[in-house]
C-alpha cells in the first residue's frame, strides 16, 4: 500500500510541477506579447484585457502550485512516518535485544586471558563478574558454557548455562544455533533425548526460517519447510468391557 501511495503522490507532484511550469511560461509569453503590442499600438490593449489575461494565467499557476505543495506535504508525511517507525523499531530492538557478539572490553579480555592460560575456574568467575555488571552481554554466558563443556568437562553445567542464554531475546539465527548446541548436549553426554527432541521442535516452531530450523527438521525427519502445530492429546484408551451385572 505504501509504495502505491508514494507512486501516486509522486506522479501527481510531477503533473502539478509540469502544469505550473507550462502556465508560468505561457504567462510570461502573454506578458511579453502584451508588452510588444502596447509599444506598437497602445490603443489595442485595454486595462480590462490585461487584467483578464493575467488572472487566467496566474489562476492556473496558483492552482498547480497549491497542488504541488499538497503533494509535497503528503510525501513528506509518509517519509517522516516511515522514518519514525524505522527509528522506533531500531530503538526497541536496541533496548530489548541482548548482544551475543563479543566486543572489546578489558574485563572480558582479562577473563579470556585466564582461560587461555588454563585458569578455567578463574576465567568463569571473571566472566560471571563481567556478566553481572553487563547483563546484556550474552556472549559472556555463552563463553562460560563453552568453558564448562570443553575445558572443565562438565556438560550439565554447560547445559544450564545454555538454558539461561535461551531465555533471552537475540538474533534468531544465533539463538537457533545455541539451541542446537544444547540439543547436542541433551542427546549426547547428558542422555536426555526427550528434552533434545522437544528443543528441536521448539526451534522449528519459534524460528522456522532459520538455518538452525532446517537442521532441526533433518533431525526430526520433517520435510523442508514443514512447521509444527499444536496437536491434540490422544484420548485415553477405553476400559475393557466388564462381565459384572449392571449396577456393579
Amino acid at each position: 500500500m505504501k509504495p502505491t501511495l508514494y507512486l501516486v503522490l509522486g506522479l501527481l507532484a510531477l503533473w502539478m510541477a509540469v502544469g505550473f511550469y507550462t502556465n508560468y511560461r505561457a504567462s510570461n509569453a502573454a506578458a511579453a506579447k502584451r508588452q510588444v503590442d502596447s509599444e506598437a499600438d497602445p490603443a489595442r490593449l485595454t486595462d480590462t484585457a490585461r487584467l483578464t489575461t493575467d488572472t487566467r494565467a496566474q489562476g492556473r499557476m496558483m492552482g498547480y502550485a497549491f497542488g504541488l505543495v499538497a503533494c509535497a506535504i503528503g510525501i513528506g508525511f509518509l517519509i517522516s512516518r516511515d522514518f519514525s517507525t524505522w527509528f522506533a523499531g531500531n530503538a526497541v530492538d536496541t533496548l530489548l535485544t541482548d548482544n551475543v557478539d563479543p566486543v572489546k572490553n578489558p574485563d572480558y579480555d582479562q577473563a579470556e586471558q585466564a582461560a587461555l592460560e588454563g585458569r578455567h575456574l578463574e576465567a568463569v568467575g571473571l566472566l560471571r563478574t563481567f556478566l553481572k555488571n553487563n547483563p546484556r552481554e550474552l556472549y559472556a554466558a555463552i563463553r562460560i558454557a563453552e568453558i564448562y563443556e570443553n575445558d572443565l568437562q562438565n556438560p550439565l553445567a554447560a547445559a544450564l548455562e545454555y538454558e539461561e542464554v535461551l531465555k533471552h531475546r537475540f538474533n534468531p539465527e544465533k539463538w537457533g544455533w545455541a539451541a542446537v548446541h544444547l540439543v547436542n548436549l541433551y542427546t549426547g553426554k547428558l542422555n536426555k533425548p526427550d528434552q533434545g527432541m522437544a528443543l528441536l521442535r521448539r526451534i522449528v516452531t519459534e524460528h522456522p526460517t532459520t538455518s538452525a530450523a532446517r537442521k532441526a527438521r533433518e533431525r526430526l525427519g520433517l520435510p523442508e519447510g514443514a512447521t509444527l502445530g499444536l496437536t491434540a492429546e490422544a484420548p485415553p484408551p477405553a476400559a475393557p468391557p466388564s462381565n459384572l451385572p449392571p449396577g456393579f
